[in-house]
């Protein structure tokens, strides 16, 4: 049998489901709530083997931070109730046959990207549930991301009517433009449809600032700007080479009884 790993986000996965509760403090809702969702994923993927990744809520902003130290500053705290809530989720989850994977030094996603490209690169078939479009970096002929809530994938074409680039360039297109919502500031002046013009032209970002070919309207501000185009990619750009202390059989997915 084929291997299919499925990789859920699961705070993406849990903030989502929380919000539209009626009372947020309900978290038997909200744990109701998110075993359905991932039951419809788990029949919908069919998955060997499959894993939910959590960020520790208790941890700092990480590596990134101390790249660029606004990186996720002034977040918005979890809710005292689904922070309180989370071990009774991942008990849930347990009983539906997902371990848990808890972050600790590392962000979530590092750990995910780590995983699913660790799979992937042995011809294997790997499935993130997420609708956080920073994955799509990661997308490969055996690396696919599924938005859930929006019942889409999140595929190369869809990159490239979002953001007019290939998935490969992401990480040189958040160095350019920046991250609003994680405070990553990218290059000042240069917003989506200059940050898409440069690299229809150049493959990154360095190849644009080594160019002599480069528009002058972005030369002076690739030249201003470009050790904090260079950082803001760093912190865009997953690592994937975490070690991650487990092995694919720790994860088989076996239904409970």
């Amino acid at each position: 049998m084929s291997l299919h790993l499925v990789i859920i986000d699961a705070l993406n996965l849990i903030r989502r489901n929380h919000s539209v509760q009626p009372d947020p403090s309900d978290i038997a809702r909200t744990i109701d709530t998110t075993s359905r969702t991932l039951a419809r994923i788990i029949d919908e993927s069919q998955p060997t083997h499959i894993i939910a990744v959590f960020d520790h809520y208790l941890q700092d902003r990480g590596w990134r931070a101390e790249l660029l130290p606004g990186y996720k500053a002034g977040r918005k705290p979890m809710p005292e109730p689904l922070q309180q809530g989370l071990e009774r989720i991942q008990d849930a989850w347990w009983s539906l046959g997902i371990d848990s994977l808890l972050s600790s030094g590392d962000e979530a996603d590092d750990l995910v990207a780590t995983l699913a490209c660790k799979v992937s690169e042995h011809d294997e078939k790997v499935t993130i549930i997420s609708t956080d479009k920073g994955y799509c970096q990661l997308l490969s002929p055996t690396l696919q991301i599924r938005d859930y809530f929006q019942h889409r994938w999140l595929d190369a074409p869809f990159i490239h009517k979002e953001f007019g680039v290939r998935p490969e360039q992401l990480a040189d297109y958040w160095g350019l433009t920046g991250i609003s919502s994680s405070q990553v500031p990218g290059v000042p002046g240069i917003g989506p449809k200059a940050a898409k013009e440069i690299l229809t032209e150049f493959t990154s970002i360095e190849e644009a600032y080594q160019s002599e070919a480069l528009a002058a309207k972005y030369r002076k501000k690739l030249d201003e700007h470009i050790e904090s185009a260079r950082t803001c990619k760093q912190v865009a750009m997953l690592k994937t080479d975490i070690e991650l202390g487990f092995n694919l059989q720790d994860i088989r997915y076996i239904p409970p009884q």
